[in-house]
C-alpha cells in the first residue's frame, strides 16, 4: 500500500510594492515541495479543428483563456496554481480595453502569479493574443 506523502506544496509572495495588486500579478512566486511542473505551451484562439481566429481581440483572449483551462485541466492541474502567466499580444492598445477579462478569470481562480506582457510583431497566422504558462502541483 503506498503512503500519501504528508508535504504539501507551498507558495512565498513577495510584491514589495502595492501597485502590482491593481495589475493582478505578483513580482515573484517561490514554489516549494512541488509534486510536478507543468509547462503549457502558448494558448491562442485556435479552434479544436486546428483554424487560427479572425474575430477581434476581446474574442481571442477569451478563446485563449479557454484554451489555457482546457489544456491545464487535461493535464490534471489547477488554474489556481498558475505560478507563470506570459502574455503575448500584437497590440497593447487593442488589449487593454480587455484586460479586466483576464484579470476577472486570474481573481476566479484566486491566481499569484508572475506575469510578464510582451507585445510582439506577429503571432501565428491571424492570431493576436497568447497565453503561455507554469503550473505547479
Amino acid at each position: 500500500m503506498a503512503t500519501e506523502n504528508p508535504k504539501k506544496m507551498e507558495k512565498q509572495i513577495t510584491n514589495p510594492w502595492k501597485w502590482q495588486d491593481q495589475r493582478s500579478y505578483v513580482q515573484a512566486v517561490e514554489v516549494t515541495q512541488i509534486q510536478g511542473t507543468l509547462y503549457v505551451s502558448g494558448q491562442t484562439a485556435i479552434s479544436p479543428d486546428g483554424q487560427s481566429s479572425t474575430a477581434d481581440m476581446k474574442t481571442q483572449l477569451t478563446e485563449a483563456i479557454q484554451n489555457l483551462e482546457q489544456v491545464v485541466g487535461e493535464a490534471g492541474y489547477d488554474c489556481k496554481n498558475i505560478v507563470r502567466l506570459n502574455i503575448y499580444t500584437t497590440s497593447t492598445a487593442d488589449l487593454w480595453p480587455h484586460f479586466p477579462i483576464l484579470q476577472d478569470w486570474i481573481a476566479k481562480h484566486g491566481m499569484k502569479q508572475a506575469t510578464t506582457l510582451l507585445e510582439v510583431k506577429s503571432l501565428f497566422e491571424t492570431l493576436t493574443v497568447e497565453l503561455e504558462a507554469t503550473v505547479v502541483r
